[in-house]
């Protein structure tokens, strides 16, 4: 027969357990109990890190249009965006997707022949910070100096742990997609960087074109497309010197 102090402590941690309520089960009826995962943790610090969607409603609209006032009377930003409020609105949604630096987006991204393009350098620099994936590195093949040198892109699925192979990017692809032969073309002069940098952007179209958003490099878009032109001063007409000289002059 219990003791009378301890029946009623039994009493007491009984009356305790009625009124606590009940923990959920780690498994049952509604699933195993909901852990955090590393890469939870790296879309919420992607998320974090995204500046203002200009266009997702009214009130983010006028507080972009005013944010997009101050960048555009910087001296340091590009000239497609000095005094171009639209411009630096758009960079600033790019900015957005992709969770970067709206000064780095700016100074990233060419408009060549009025089409956006990422330079090569940016978008492997985007990849490797993305955290997805390992650094990407480069894969060689072939005879350097030969048609048949090349490289394809590679990097490793972080949470997979699948190695993600490119595309083999070669000369003699550069020769037959006509990239090779261009006035200017920078093939001719720095073949390896130029390898580098197309197998990387062909591996971003593939494993992260959420990065790239389907926009091509700037290396690409003047390979299809040609040098950009350069405008002339006004009241210089092409090819005459005479009247540039005297521009100079005064």
């Amino acid at each position: 027969m219990a003791k009378p102090e301890q029946q009623e402590l039994v009493t007491s941690e009984t009356k305790d357990a009625e009124q606590k309520p009940a923990e959920p089960a780690a498994t049952g009826a509604t699933g195993p109990a909901y852990e955090e995962t590393s890469e939870d943790r790296a879309l919420m610090k992607d998320a974090a890190s995204r500046t203002l969607s200009a266009f997702a409603n009214e009130d983010n609209f006028a507080a972009g249009q005013r944010m997009a006032r101050a960048l555009a009377a910087s001296s340091l930003v590009p000239a497609a965006y000095q005094n171009n409020i639209p411009n630096v609105l758009i960079a600033m949604e790019l900015a957005n997707r992709i969770g970067a630096s709206v000064l780095m987006v700016m100074q990233s991204l060419d408009i060549i022949h009025g089409r956006p393009s990422w330079r090569a350098m940016f978008l492997i620099a985007t990849v490797n910070a993305c955290g997805r994936f390992t650094p990407i590195r480069f894969r060689w093949q072939g005879t350097e100096g030969k048609d048949d040198w090349g490289c394809r892109a590679v990097a490793r699925d972080r949470q997979k742990n699948e190695e993600c192979i490119g595309t083999a990017i070669t000369i003699a692809i550069a020769k037959a997609e006509g990239w090779y032969g261009k006035s200017g073309s920078k093939w001719k002069t720095m073949p390896e960087q130029m390898l580098c940098y197309r197998a990387a952007s062909f591996w971003a179209r593939v494993y992260a074109p959420e990065l790239s958003l389907g926009i091509a490099t700037s290396e690409e878009t003047i390979d299809t497309y040609g040098e950009p032109l350069r405008e002339t001063p006004n009241g210089i007409a092409p090819g005459n010197t005479s009247s540039l000289e005297a521009s100079l002059n005064g």
